[in-house]
């Protein structure tokens, strides 16, 4: 992506979405963004209001595309599909709008790249593994997902849009990559969003103790969100991974409770401890990605450390 080219980036008022659109935009390129706002958040994109090379657009992709909504996003060269309800709360609240978005969501966007003959990258989840028999995960891995539990919404959405997507590759050769995303933090995630990191920060804020579910030795991989966002821009760039599922997220494991204690530390909080609840149904015991895939054919990996990263979060909220 050495010239600058028209991207799209739906749900690109979210968290991740919005920090890829400054990435693209400080790259030079123009970014067409298309957010229904259901999860995501306007002051996101407010600084790029004025910004020549970024145009907002206001749509549910459930719904057929307008003529004149084909006619503003032709010729587009990129399409980042990142638009879904991506936290535990929001996506069982819209349970259904996610379900929906993923699917036909998903058709809508494949078909405006075929039209179009760009490449489109699926922004789709470990969640696809579901509680793993299996660590680290690999792309190899099928999961052991339950396709009727509350978290399958989500779940069984994305696995539905990896194969709708892959799909499109066979039958239509279409450029395509379906990148799988692990636990990403940073900046503009929303405070009430229901994800470990967000929730502990705004607890400690307000002098609470941090919600800690079961006995909080389940563990994640936590990727800053600007690591993600160079891979994701990295893997639509790439020539000759048409049709490849590539992990994206940070490989060191670490426990919950243990992100929890470092947290409070970093605050200078740690007299507040832990209130501990019952486990949601579902819940992963481990996460960690299999990032081999990811290096061999990105030259990918994380290089913003744990402490960093939360060090900004942390700033970031408090700011707010």
């Amino acid at each position: 992506m050495n010239i600058q080219v028209k991207c799209l980036v739906t749900g690109g008022a979210g968290f991740i979405g919005s920090h890829l659109s400054d990435s693209l935009i400080k790259k030079g390129h123009k970014v067409i963004c298309i957010d229904n706002f259901l999860t995501g958040n306007r002051n996101n994109v407010a600084h790029l209001k004025n910004n020549r090379n970024f145009e907002l657009i206001e749509y549910d992709l459930i719904e057929p595309l307008t003529s004149d909504i084909i006619k503003k996003i032709s010729g587009v060269k990129y399409i980042f599909h990142l638009a879904s309800p991506a936290s535990p709360p929001q996506y069982q609240k819209y349970s259904i709008p996610t379900l929906l978005v993923n699917s036909i969501g998903t058709n809508n966007m494949l078909k405006i790249a075929r039209n179009n003959d760009a490449t489109f990258l699926l922004a789709s989840t470990s969640e696809v593994y579901g509680n793993p028999l299996v660590h680290p995960q690999s792309e190899k891995y099928y999961g052991n997902v339950n396709p009727i539990g509350i978290r399958a919404c989500y779940d069984e959405s994305k696995r539905f849009a990896e194969s709708l997507t892959m799909e499109y590759f066979r039958k239509y050769q279409m450029k395509s990559r379906v990148i799988r995303i692990f636990n990403t933090y940073g900046p503009r995630m929303e405070p009430d969003d229901g994800r470990v990191v967000s929730n502990f920060i705004n607890q400690a804020i307000v002098n609470k103790p941090l919600t800690l579910y079961g006995d909080g030795l389940q563990t994640r991989s936590f990727c800053y969100v600007d690591d993600l966002v160079r891979g994701l821009i990295l893997a639509v760039g790439k020539d000759g991974i048409d049709g490849e599922v590539i992990n994206l997220g940070n490989p060191q494991e670490r426990k919950i409770i243990e992100i929890g204690r470092l947290i409070l530390k970093l605050m200078h909080k740690p007299k507040l401890g832990f209130t501990r609840h019952q486990k949601p149904e579902d819940d992963p015991e481990r996460r960690k990605p299999d990032i081999s895939k990811a290096q061999n054919l990105l030259s990918w990996k994380p290089t913003i450390s744990l402490l960093d990263g939360l060090t900004k979060t942390i700033a970031y909220f408090q700011s707010i």
